[in-house]
């Protein structure tokens, strides 16, 4: 894959919005097949129209990774349209905000079941093919999968957990030549933040990051579909992402007492 992404095939998770839709647009630019696996299936179909009709090919499935057999479904129905599987992104999440005292173990409990298990049965669905074709796997990981931040511990520790399945993943993995990448965006364009605790969309709702310290989705899947090509095993996406995870990896001690003082002045100010 290190001379890029033509002719190969793409299982992207989560596809109907968000960085997986940039995604799925970006693998066809690069002459790649893509199967689109998403909930949203009306979204699914029209992205797979918009990309047949730019000359690409792509295969929607309608897919829930929270489901036992879903992404085994969406795996073999890739296989029998395009012959193969050569990379699988574990994209597809949420968000569940919140501080401890106030979450139920159900919200914890929800937000690892798509993001962590979600991911898992990706893996473990495209395993067999992705051993024949010696492809590679992405996992969407998260800045915060380094450091957890107030109010976003589940999320967090969903994040940490998909980053130590990739750490395993990648050792476990080498001798039979299938590459894993983490990927750790910071804030992207996206409605993962307009999202409640239950899942579902919050139409109407604003974007809470502001608009200059966002990237817009094409960007990240360029940033993304660059480090799956040249099978690295980490990218960190966005500026503000690299700097919160060199503060944790090399300053924790300045990144927790700042990270203290911000979510004291949060309290003062809350109702």
């Amino acid at each position: 894959m290190a001379s890029g992404l033509a002719g190969k095939v793409v299982l992207i998770t989560g596809a109907s919005s968000g960085i997986g839709e940039a995604l799925a647009r970006e693998v066809a630019r690069r002459g790649g097949r893509s199967a689109l696996a998403a909930r949203r299936t009306e979204r699914l179909e029209a992205l797979a129209a918009e990309v047949r009709a730019s000359g690409g090919e792509a295969l929607a499935v309608q897919c829930d990774v929270t489901r036992d057999g879903d992404v085994e479904r969406a795996v073999e129905e890739a296989r029998r349209a395009f012959g193969g599987l050569d990379v699988a992104i574990a994209n597809a999440g949420f968000g569940v905000a919140g501080r401890v005292e106030e979450l139920s173990i159900d919200d914890y409990r929800r937000q690892f079941e798509t993001n962590v298990l979600g991911a898992l049965r990706t893996v473990k669905a495209a395993l067999p093919e992705l051993r024949r074709s010696r492809g590679g796997v992405a996992l969407i990981g998260s800045a915060t999968g380094y450091l957890s931040l107030p109010g976003m511990s589940a999320y967090s520790m969903s994040k940490f957990a998909v980053r130590a399945l990739a750490d395993a993943l990648r050792g476990e993995l080498h001798a039979d030549g299938v590459a894993v990448t983490h990927v750790a965006p910071g804030f992207v364009a996206s409605e993962i933040r307009r999202i409640d605790n239950l899942g579902e969309l919050r139409d109407g709702a604003r974007d809470p990051v502001p608009p200059w310290l966002i990237m817009p989705t094409p960007e990240a899947a360029r940033q993304i579909l660059d480090a799956v090509a040249a099978r690295r095993a980490e990218v960190i996406i966005t500026g503000h992402a690299k700097l919160g995870v060199s503060l944790a990896r090399y300053a924790p001690g300045l990144l927790n007492a700042a990270v203290s003082r911000l979510a004291r002045k949060a309290r003062r100010k809350s109702p």
